[in-house]
C-alpha cells in the first residue's frame, strides 16, 4: 500500500510527524511494508515558519516539495492543484493523507479526488460556524469529499453526523496533536527560558527587562486579521497589554509578521518595544513554544492549537476569538480556555478571573499519545476490508474496533 501525507503550513507539522513515525513503527515489525510519500505544499516557506519544524519533529525532508510561497487564497490552492496534480499522476497512491484545515489540505483533497483516489482526512469534524473563515471553507469541503473521517473528539464526530455523514465514514481517534506534544514534553520542559528568549530576539531588538521564572509571565500570539488589522480594534488590546498586563506579569509576545507590520503601521511599534516587561521574540519553533507555554500564567492566543496544548498542560487560555472549531477546550466543555473576543472589556474580566486560577492539567478522551496508531489503523482496516476503490467506503465497525 502507498500513502501519501501532504503539509503545507506550520500546524500540518505537528499533526503529520506522529504518523510518520507510525508509519516506521509499522514498518519495523511486519512484513507488508506501507510505502510512504511526503509532500510539502510549501505554503509556509521562511525557515522559521517551515524548516525547523521539520527539523525539531524528525520529520524527514519532503520526498515532494511544490514550493507554492505566498499568495491569496486562490492563487494557492489553484497552483497546489496545479502541482499536486503532477505529482498524483507519477505516484499513483492508494491513499492521499491530509490534515488540519489550510489550504493545502482543501486543494489536495480536491485533486486527489477528481483522480479517484482515496483520501483520509485527519482532524475532520471541527467546526466554528463562522464561514467567513477561510479554514471553514476548507474544513467544510475536504470533509465532505474525504472517504475516511478521522475525528479528535466526540464533538466533531457529533458535527460530521448533523450535516448528513454516514456513520461509516467517521472514526473517533483522538488528537494526534497530543501524540507530539506527550513525545516532546519532557525535552521541551528541560529548556531554559533564558536560553529560548535570547536566542529568538529580533535583529537589532535589546531586551530592557529580566527574564522571568515560570508562573511569572503571560504569554501572547496574535495574528488574525480581525484582531491585527483594524487600528481601532488592535490599538485598545496593546493598551490594556502595556497599561494592565504587565503591572502583573512579564508578557512575552513571539510576533507574527503579520502583527509587526501592523504594529509598524499604526504608529505602535516604538512605544510597545520601549514598554518595561514586554518581551518580543521572533516566530518560534515547537519546542520554545511548548516550553513557554507550559510554564506560563495565562495564554493570550488566537491560534487554535495552543487552546488544546493549554487544555493538556493546564495553563489558563483566553482565546481572543468570538468562535472556536474547539469547543473541547472550552471551560464548559471541561478545557482551560475561554472565548473573550476583542473585547477589553471581557478580556480583562476572563484576564483577572485566570490569575487567581491554579493550574489544573485535563484530558479530553482519547487525547492519550497514541491518536496516530489509531489513524494508521483505521486506514489498513478499511484498504484490507474494501479493496474495490470504490467512491465512498464503508467502514462501519471501526470506531468499535479501534476504541
Amino acid at each position: 500500500m502507498k500513502i501519501l501525507s501532504v503539509v503545507g503550513a506550520r500546524p500540518n507539522f505537528m499533526k503529520i510527524a506522529p504518523f510518520i513515525h507510525a508509519i516506521n513503527n509499522f514498518n519495523r515489525t511486519n512484513n507488508e511494508k506501507i510505502e510512504h510519500v511526503l509532500v510539502h505544499t510549501g505554503q509556509h516557506y521562511d525557515d522559521r515558519m517551515s524548516k525547523t519544524f521539520f527539523e525539531e519533529l524528525s520529520i524527514p525532508e519532503a520526498d515532494i516539495n511544490l514550493g507554492i510561497g505566498s499568495g491569496t487564497h486562490a492563487e494557492q490552492v489553484g497552483q497546489t492543484m496545479i502541482e499536486f496534480e503532477k505529482v498524483l499522476k507519477s505516484e499513483k497512491p492508494d491513499w492521499v493523507v491530509v490534515v488540519g484545515d489550510v489550504n493545502a489540505t482543501l486543494a489536495c483533497s480536491v485533486t486527489a479526488k477528481k483522480e479517484w483516489i482515496k483520501v483520509c482526512h485527519i482532524e475532520a469534524g471541527l467546526r466554528s460556524g463562522d464561514i467567513k473563515m477561510p479554514e471553514e471553507v476548507n474544513r467544510l469541503v475536504t470533509d465532505r469529499l474525504s472517504d475516511l473521517l478521522l475525528t479528535p473528539d466526540r464533538l466533531s464526530s457529533e458535527n460530521l453526523r448533523k450535516e448528513g455523514t454516514a456513520e461509516d465514514r467517521i472514526v473517533f481517534v483522538g488528537n494526534i496533536m497530543i501524540d507530539t506534544l506527550e513525545t516532546n514534553r519532557v525535552k521541551a520542559e528541560a529548556m531554559s527560558i533564558q536560553d529560548i528568549i535570547h536566542r529568538n530576539l529580533p535583529a537589532g531588538y535589546q531586551l530592557k527587562t529580566a527574564v522571568p521564572a515560570d508562573e511569572n509571565y503571560a504569554l501572547m500570539t496574535l495574528h488574525r486579521p480581525s484582531n491585527v488589522d483594524l487600528k481601532e480594534v488592535f490599538e485598545p488590546i496593546m493598551r490594556f497589554l502595556m497599561d494592565e498586563v504587565t503591572k502583573d506579569l512579564t508578557l512575552i509576545w513571539p510576533v507574527h509578521p503579520r502583527t509587526m507590520k501592523q504594529m509598524r503601521v499604526f504608529g505602535l511599534y516604538d512605544e510597545i518595544v520601549n514598554r518595561l516587561r514586554i518581551i518580543l521574540l521572533e516566530p518560534l519553533g515547537y519546542f520554545d513554544m511548548l516550553r513557554l507555554n507550559s510554564g506560563a500564567r495565562v495564554m493570550l492566543t488566537d491560534s487554535g492549537g495552543l487552546q488544546e496544548e493549554c487544555t493538556i498542560l493546564g495553563t489558563s487560555c483566553l482565546t481572543l476569538r468570538w468562535n472556536t472549531e474547539r469547543p473541547i477546550t472550552l471551560k464548559e466543555h471541561g478545557g482551560a480556555s475561554v472565548l473573550v473576543g476583542n473585547n477589553v472589556e471581557r478580556i480583562r474580566e476572563e484576564y483577572r478571573t485566570a490569575l487567581a486560577k491554579e493550574r489544573t492539567p485535563i484530558r479530553p478522551q482519547l487525547w492519550d499519545g497514541h491518536t496516530s496508531e489509531r489513524c494508521l489503523q483505521a486506514i489498513l482496516n478499511v484498504s484490507e476490508k474494501f479493496a474495490d476503490k470504490s467512491d465512498h467506503l464503508p467502514i462501519s465497525v471501526l470506531e468499535r474496533q479501534l476504541i
